[in-house]
């Protein structure tokens, strides 16, 4: 498929003469567009569950999520990849993200990285990628080279895959396991997917990194009780979802925080009246999700 026959290349009717509406007019206009942003996204509920589920199956056995795009897509795997360990107190190495260009291309522009199909492959290879891990492939065009390269790499490994793209018939589409394909029609500015392409990637990858999580047990309730008390803000949150949890006060909450060394581990020393080492051993033995390890 062409560059100029994608979705995410045709032009906005509504947004035809922006350059000369008033202000106020002119973000009503993108406002209106972003509303349509969700119920696209939800259209592809199903396929989202199951990249969750078949996602959740891989971590739980040793493997790891990638995410692999260039740009923007890149710029948002690194995103939701990063905030992981500080959210759900994960190895730095179970969520993981690859960007066309590395780093550098965090900040800036790294010309041709992203037509590399090879590129994609040998940035796989050198993290050891191997059948047992997942591979979510970004590209709002669903044709970027690079992540073509590393989805075509990762279906010959028996890894499992996943490609996010927003236009139909995708050429990364066709060599994955699932497609999530949330289709938000042409952008306001003509073919500037880092708006609302940009917003449906930031909602899908929210929810499979969330979702994935869920299921792994690292929360209970809706309270992420895996939560890596790293700084004050982390530290208060951990002592309230004690507190919220066990009933006792936040200074109560505070000591059996430092005790306990983990929300979850406080949690059920309190809770089930047991020492630190013999609630590690209970958290183990429910392969840590903290509802199993309560009995409830």
């Amino acid at each position: 498929m062409k560059l100029d026959d994608l979705l995410t290349e045709a032009a906005h009717p509504a947004s035809a003469e922006i350059d000369a509406l008033p202000t106020l007019e002119m973000l009503r206009v993108i406002n209106a567009a972003d509303a349509e942003v969700a119920p696209a996204v939800g259209r592809e509920l199903e396929h989202i569950a199951q990249a969750v589920d078949a996602i959740a199956a891989r971590l739980e056995t040793g493997g790891r999520l990638f995410y692999m795009g260039a740009g923007t897509s890149g710029r948002l795997g690194v995103l939701d990849a990063s905030e992981c360990p500080p959210t759900f107190n994960t190895p730095p190495e179970m969520v993981q993200a690859l960007i066309a260009g590395g780093d550098r291309a965090l900040r800036y522009a790294v010309e041709h990285a992203e037509d590399d199909p090879e590129l994609g492959r040998r940035d796989l290879m050198e993290r050891a990628f191997c059948a047992q891990d997942a591979l979510v492939g970004i590209a709002a065009s669903g044709r970027t080279p690079y992540v073509l390269g590393g989805l075509t790499y990762a279906r010959e490994t028996g890894a499992f895959t996943v490609a996010l793209s927003c236009t139909t018939n995708s050429q990364i589409a066709a060599v994955a396991d699932v497609a999530i394909t949330p289709l938000v029609g042409p952008e306001i500015i003509s073919g500037s997917t880092r708006m609302r392409a940009g917003t449906a990637t930031k909602l899908v990858l929210n929810m499979l990194s969330t979702g994935v999580m869920i299921r792994l047990g690292y929360v209970y309730g809706n309270l992420m009780v895996n939560v890596q008390p790293t700084n004050s803000k982390l530290s208060a949150r951990a002592q309230r979802i004690i507190a919220q949890i066990t009933g006792v006060s936040y200074e109560q909450a505070a000591r059996l925080l430092e005790e306990a060394g983990s929300v979850r581990v406080a949690i059920i020393m309190h809770q089930l009246k047991l020492s630190r080492s013999e609630a590690e051993a209970r958290l183990r033995q429910a392969k840590g999700r903290l509802r199993a390890a309560l009995g409830n």
